[in-house]
């Protein structure tokens, strides 16, 4: 029996989702507690791997349950209430349900939702501080939400990636991704939220995309080069890379 869960976590403290042995991870901590539940080791598919300190509101895991070796009717209900129990506040099951076998969270989704939160004030503000990037100096939203229109499209965003190694015999895994929408939101307060969907990224490509939008917001770059910082394929061309806190995967899309 396949079961599909929506996981939202804190990931201050973690080394990332993917499990990795000697450091704490949501994918460690998230495992250990299903297995305590369902009786039998398991093994997650995340529809996104996100780096340390990255925060999820929408995260979708999906596991098989093996009824012969572990229990032999599954309460969603207290499943997810137990793994709450267990992982609460850090990471948290906001639900649960049983899934066709063919179902997979990563090879069956069709786009990702990222969110990140800039807090463009004088002044920090502790009670946003784990959740938002302090950028002091003022921005230009203009600016900024003119250079998100390049990036609509598929592309080539080897300029905003950190490129994997090959393996052995293999070519580099291409960097193109289609990019559905981008765009700020001002949320009032100096508060500012970018959100960005794609059929897929590839690794540290939205911190590196807000990284440079920011830098075009303080006059560094200006909004009409970004085409060109695409074009390039050339990470040296593009901004610094924003903070991992203030980067929320918020949302997976299905058919």
């Amino acid at each position: 029996m396949r079961v599909k869960l929506v996981v939202a976590y804190d990931g201050s403290g973690f080394r990332g989702f993917a499990a990795n042995a000697g450091v704490e991870t949501v994918a460690g901590v998230l495992g250990a507690a299903l297995e305590r539940v369902v009786g039998h080791p398991v093994v997650l598919s995340c529809a996104g791997r996100t780096d340390a300190g990255v925060h999820a509101w929408g995260q979708v895991v999906s596991f098989d349950v093996d009824r012969d070796v572990g229990v032999a009717e599954l309460d969603l209900v207290a499943v997810q209430r137990s793994v709450n129990r267990q992982c609460r506040p850090r990471v948290v099951v906001r639900k649960a349900e049983v899934v066709d076998g063919g179902f997979d969270a990563r090879r069956s989704a069709r786009a990702r939702c990222y969110r990140y939160t800039v807090l463009n004030r004088p002044v920090p503000d502790p009670f946003l501080a784990a959740t938002s990037w302090w950028v002091e100096r003022p921005l230009d939203l203009a600016a900024m939400r003119l250079a998100c229109d390049p990036m609509i499209g598929e592309h080539d965003f080897a300029a905003f990636c950190r490129r994997p190694k090959p393996a052995p015999g293999l070519d580099a895994p291409s960097m193109v991704r289609r990019v559905l929408d981008a765009r700020w939101h001002d949320l009032g307060d100096g508060v500012l939220r970018f959100d960005v969907e794609a059929s897929s990224f590839c690794h540290q490509m939205v911190r590196s995309v807000v990284g440079t939008l920011v830098e075009m917001g303080t006059g560094r770059t200006t909004a009409g080069e970004m085409r060109a910082i695409i074009a390039s394929g050339e990470r040296a061309r593009s901004g610094q890379l924003a903070p991992p806190h203030g980067l929320c995967l918020w949302e997976v899309r299905y058919d």
